[in-house]
C-alpha cells in the first residue's frame, strides 16, 4: 500500500519517541503520552543504538500508575518505512544521529539529559529519574495538550 494512502487510514495521530538506548527517557515519554491521551495519539518509541528497558524507568512510572514494564527497547530501524505524524528526539545524541523521517509531518527536539548516567544512592538515582519523568510529563502536557485544544478549537 503506497504510504500517502496508508497515512489516511490512521485515525490516531502517530507519535515516535528516539532517544539513544530507547532504556528510559524514550520509553517514559511514551508512556506519559499513552497514558494521558491514548485515544488521540498512537504512541511508539525507538533508540538509535537499543539496549534494554532500565529498571529505574519502570519504577517511577509506577509512581504514577503507569506501567511501563511490558514496553521494550527497539532500534529506530524497526520504524523505517512507517509515516508518523510527530518524531520526538528527547536527547542530543540521538537528535545528531537520527536518520531523517521523510513523512513526518512534525519534528521535535527535547534535550534531557541521561538519568541512566547518574550515579550515588539507590534515592539519588530516583530522584533523578523521577525529575526527567516531571520534565518529559510537563513537555509532553504543555505540547500535545495544545494540539489537542488547537484540534479542539477547529
Amino acid at each position: 500500500m503506497e504510504q500517502s494512502n496508508r497515512k489516511r487510514l490512521h485515525l490516531k495521530k502517530r507519535v515516535l519517541f528516539i532517544c539513544t538506548h530507547n532504556s528510559a527517557r524514550s520509553q517514559i515519554a511514551e508512556g506519559i503520552l499513552k497514558s494521558l491521551y491514548s485515544d488521540v495519539f498512537e504512541v511508539f518509541s525507538g533508540g538509535t543504538n537499543p539496549t534494554e528497558l532500565n529498571t529505574y524507568a519502570i519504577k517511577v512510572m509506577e509512581e504514577l500508575g503507569i506501567d511501563i514494564s511490558g514496553q521494550y527497547s527497539k532500534s529506530i530501524g524497526e520504524f523505517r518505512g512507517e509515516v508518523f505524524d510527530y518524531v520526538v528526539t528527547v536527547c542530543d545524541t540521538a537528535k545528531e544521529t537520527c536518520p531523517f523521517f521523510p513523512e513526518g509531518m512534525i519534528h521535535l527536539h527535547w534535550s534531557f539529559p541521561d538519568p541512566s548516567k547518574v550515579t550515588g544512592t539507590e534515592e539519588e538515582i530516583l530522584q533523578a529519574f523521577r525529575w526527567i519523568r516531571d520534565e518529559i510529563k510537563e513537555h509532553i502536557e504543555k505540547s500535545f495538550g495544545q494540539i489537542l485544544t488547537k484540534k479542539d478549537e477547529k
